[in-house]
């Protein structure tokens, strides 16, 4: 049978958030009919959500052009290893590391690390968190694991704490709640590659990192001692917030490290009675930097008691309400972070493990 058309059908279909359709991205390594049926194998380098929902709405077309009676869509994921920013050696077993950052303290960051790397995993990958914010180690709480201590049966290695079928690993696993971090920062970013190299995080597609907010001695160890892939930059819509996710941007621009695109948070409240919106600290920040900076908004978040009290309870939101509105939100940004990160990168040589989803 000629499957030409039906390539030609497929090179004209982008699933949403790809720049590129589903030929020209490499991803169709076979096409075929047996039996009245039409076998499509795609190999996705990348963690995608509703790839397979809006792949459903080409079945007809497909079948008239193949004489087939159903489609038959074979999905497996091979997450690529993309080129780091540096030059700093790879952590074992992690293809990719993506560093989430702010320019100021309480705007939402920790909450939107701890709720992407849960969505990552939601959408098929091995996903890892590294809380290396040394000071003020919040991902225990978040994960409601705060009591939980890392094993080591070699006393040179740590296993890092599972949770929420994720593993993570954190300064705030190593010593009591209430003892303050009183190190220097070349204290500190020591301790942040050990912490790094020194878990066992075993085979992960992704290694989300929450940093401190700022641009200090933990962000520049980042850059330059630390394999990272590329950086998420988190923000409100107040200037004060703006004026430091700016400092972010350019300080990874500085350091050569690609900055994948701005999540606003805060961008508006709901009202859960009437379904009202307003926007309580100003409206279009986010766009208005990106579009000056030339990044993508990669989505925004409303104003959501809710999410805060989750976060308390460790019951992050993409992992108690999986259905909800709030975890769609999680996922569409995930989706465009995974598919950005991969699109602007440059896929390197690595061991790869194949995983139906």
């Amino acid at each position: 049978m000629n499957i030409e058309p039906i390539r030609q059908r497929l090179s004209r279909f982008t699933p949403k958030h790809w720049p590129e359709d589903l030929v020209s991205a490499g991803v169709v390594r076979n096409i075929e009919v047996r039996d009245g049926t039409l076998h499509i194998s795609l190999v996705l380098p990348f963690a995608q959500h509703r790839l397979a929902d809006e792949l459903q709405s080409l079945n007809a077309e497909l079948c008239a052009l193949a004489g087939a009676q159903v489609v038959d869509w074979q999905l497996h994921t091979e997450v690529a290893t993309l080129a780091h920013a540096n030059e700093a050696p790879a952590v074992a077993g992690v293809r990719n590391i993506i560093a989430v950052s702010s320019g100021k303290g309480g705007v939402g960051k920790s909450t939107t690390a701890v709720n992407l790397a849960l969505a990552l995993s939601r959408m098929g990958a091995r996903v890892g968190l590294l809380d290396a914010d040394v000071y003020g180690p919040s991902i225990p709480m978040m994960l409601g694991v705060a009591e939980a201590r890392p094993a080591s049966d070699d006393g040179k290695t740590m296993a890092p704490v599972k949770a929420h079928g994720i593993c993570a690993n954190s300064i705030g696993f190593l010593v009591g709640a209430t003892d303050a971090t009183v190190w220097r920062g070349p204290m500190a970013s020591k301790a942040l590659s050990q912490i790094l190299r020194e878990t066992r995080w075993g085979e992960l597609d992704y290694l989300v990192v929450d940093l401190p907010p700022g641009t200090g001695d933990i962000q520049l160890t980042i850059a330059q001692q630390v394999p990272t892939t590329a950086a998420v930059v988190v923000t409100t819509p107040q200037n004060v917030a703006l004026a430091d996710a700016v400092k972010g941007i350019n300080m990874f621009g500085k350091v050569n490290i690609p900055v994948l695109g701005v999540i606003e948070n805060m961008s508006y409240h709901q009202c859960s009675q009437c379904g009202h919106q307003e926007s309580l600290f100003g409206e279009g920040g986010g766009e208005h930097l990106c579009s000056e900076h030339g990044v993508p908004l990669l989505g925004r978040m409303p104003l959501n008691a809710t999410l805060c009290r989750q976060m308390d309870a460790g019951t992050p939101v993409v992992a108690a309400e999986p259905e909800g509105e709030i975890t769609g939100l999680y996922l569409n940004m995930a989706e465009r972070l995974a598919a950005g990160l991969y699109f602007s990168g440059k896929a390197v040589p690595s061991t790869l493990y194949t995983r139906q989803v």
